[in-house]
């Protein structure tokens, strides 16, 4: 049963790192193999030494950074949130209603986005009669704000899909704790303390770990879709740089050179993180 998985983990993650080779080529695709003109780290120097891609990654990291501190606060505690719920329907309807912009492509979310965070849009209104703001603000046309918004975005699309594990993981938790900690008198904040949170605990780690090796992959499509000339210094992220520098312009040497830095810089803090972990008693993904 695992032979077909097999086969397609080799054709499709092992087979095209053959292509990492092009980094180290000014790779012409008319040429053959033999042909390409080798130029040792030339692209890589570029990428370190160019202001423009130190600015792209310092948005990466800003960006992924805030998606994964709002990702994992705003999943753990919807998650507790349902599960304090002891209307059943309710909670089901809550839960369906979170889940349901996780199935939204990012073509009609930012459509959502920018409609709503437009001039006339609902946003500024709701500002506006609660006097927050004077003057009407097109915030997607503002770089320091960006961030802020990716965030707020990702977080709305995919808390509620993010919650269903941690869902599952209170499902685990032994029901006589709770029944026992009723008995003594604990609170419900001391029970979600003492039971809940720490009956996820494991799963918080792994999750943790696996998205820190994640750390240079803060999305494209949000990136490139709810980003324009007047938030670029704040939207271009390394996937956007490579399109736009790379693949779009046949530089296909630079755009293979950032991918090869991503998954390596990647790899050592998946590495590292689990590491730490392990030495924190917390386990690890292996």
């Amino acid at each position: 049963m695992t032979i077909p998985f097999v086969i397609w983990v080799i054709i499709f993650k092992y087979l095209p790192i053959w292509g990492w080779t092009m980094a180290f080529q000014d790779f012409k695709p008319a040429l053959r193999f033999s042909e390409q003109e080798w130029v040792a780290f030339k692209h890589f120097l570029f990428l370190f030494t160019d202001d423009r891609f130190l600015g792209v990654l310092r948005n990466t990291l800003a960006q992924s950074i805030i998606n994964l501190v709002l990702g994992f606060v705003t999943a753990i505690g919807l998650a507790i949130l349902l599960n304090e719920l002891s209307n059943i329907k309710f909670k089901r309807v809550v839960q369906t209603i979170s889940y349901l912009p996780h199935f939204l492509s990012w073509v009609v979310a930012a459509a959502l986005v920018s409609s709503v965070l437009s001039i006339d849009g609902i946003f500024n209104d709701l500002l506006t009669s609660l006097g927050l703001i004077k003057e009407d603000i097109l915030w997607l046309g503002v770089g320091e704000y960006f961030w802020g918004i990716l965030g707020a975005a990702e977080t709305w699309k995919n808390v509620g899909w993010n919650a269903i594990i941690y869902l599952a993981a209170i499902s685990m938790i032994d029901q006589e704790q709770y029944e026992a900690a009723k008995i003594d008198g604990a609170s419900r904040l001391q029970r979600i303390r003492h039971i809940t949170i720490p009956g996820m605990k494991s799963v918080i780690v792994v999750l943790l770990i696996m998205n820190i090796g994640y750390i240079l992959e803060s999305g494209f499509e949000p990136q490139y879709l709810l980003g324009n000339g007047m938030n670029v210094e704040y939207s271009e992220n390394i996937d956007v740089f490579v399109i736009k520098y790379g693949i779009s312009m046949f530089n296909f040497s630079l755009a293979t050179a950032a991918g090869i830095f991503k998954t390596i810089i990647s790899f050592i803090f998946l590495i590292a993180a689990n590491s730490f972990s392990k030495k924190m008693g917390q386990g690890g993904l292996y």
